[in-house]
């Protein structure tokens, strides 16, 4: 068996709280992810050299699961806007291919700890919550092309779905939290395809992958995690539109300082 049942107990409440978070705040789990895969993994006795991407991939492959869920929670309410989504997702694909394979070549510590980096500012954006320009507005399709791109390569080396940059920059171009929320549950999708995708062909035929891995990623695990995550994303959407802008800014920023302060730990651990 690959998985002792302890393992699948601790999997399956790993899921249901990704996949809450992932509906309340837009976030696809990853940052939830990636920090307690990382932490199983090393209890399960992984290969220290190889946890942190096999942790990324297979929280990017969960996100593929958890945001569909979310997303069809969210655009029951006509929350998602759409057309952000068609001009951004070209760029995410694009860019979140690259990340996988840029991710191959960097040691673990340094990718949790441009994780870490990447979250903590993230959630200072969020908790600052300063009133964007008025009259700010989301760039042309060029320049949403290009935000694509780098937020679909930062997502993919950190294993997150892109919330952390996508929701700070929708609200600060104008566009409403629980809409930037919703949208960023949807672009989710893209991010994680492409990005499970990369960590496939980077981690194919590499020696020292324990058994039960395809690539990078880990299927036994991703099995579980999506099983129950799936199942709490919907209560999450719930959640997120009965709460007010300010709450569902406080909720967002302070789970992102809190994962931010583990990854960078594990970083410094090396």
């Amino acid at each position: 068996m690959l998985l002792a049942w302890p393992l699948v107990v601790e999997l399956l409440l790993l899921g249901a709280g990704a996949g809450f978070l992932a509906g309340l705040l837009g976030v696809g789990g990853g940052m939830v992810l990636v920090p307690f895969i990382t932490l199983l993994l090393t209890l399960k006795g992984f290969p220290s050299d190889l946890i942190v991407k096999v942790a990324i991939a297979t929280s990017l492959a969960t996100i593929c699961f958890t945001s569909l869920s979310s997303v069809r929670a969210h655009h029951a309410r006509g929350a998602v806007r759409w057309d952000i989504v068609r001009r951004l997702a070209p760029g995410i694909v694009l860019g979140s291919l690259l990340g996988a394979q840029v991710a191959k070549a960097l040691p673990s510590a340094l990718l949790a700890g441009l994780f870490a980096l990447f979250v903590g500012f993230s959630a200072t954006q969020m908790l600052r919550g300063g009133k964007p320009t008025p009259a700010r507005q989301l760039p042309p399709a060029p320049g949403l092309f290009g935000v694509g791109g780098v937020i679909g390569a930062v997502s993919a080396l950190v294993g997150a779905g892109g919330a952390f940059m996508s929701v700070p920059f929708m609200t600060w171009c104008n566009v409403p939290i629980h809409n930037a929320v919703a949208t960023s549950a949807a672009l989710g999708v893209p991010i994680a395809l492409a990005g499970t995708a990369g960590y496939i062909v980077a981690g194919w035929n590499l020696h020292g992958l324990p058994p039960g891995t395809l690539g990078f990623l880990y299927l036994p695990a991703l099995l579980v995690v999506s099983t129950a995550s799936v199942m709490t994303a919907p209560l999450g959407a719930r959640t997120a539109h009965a709460l007010d802008v300010q709450q569902l800014r406080r909720v967002f920023a302070l789970l992102l300082y809190a994962i931010a302060g583990y990854m960078f730990w594990r970083a410094l651990q090396g």
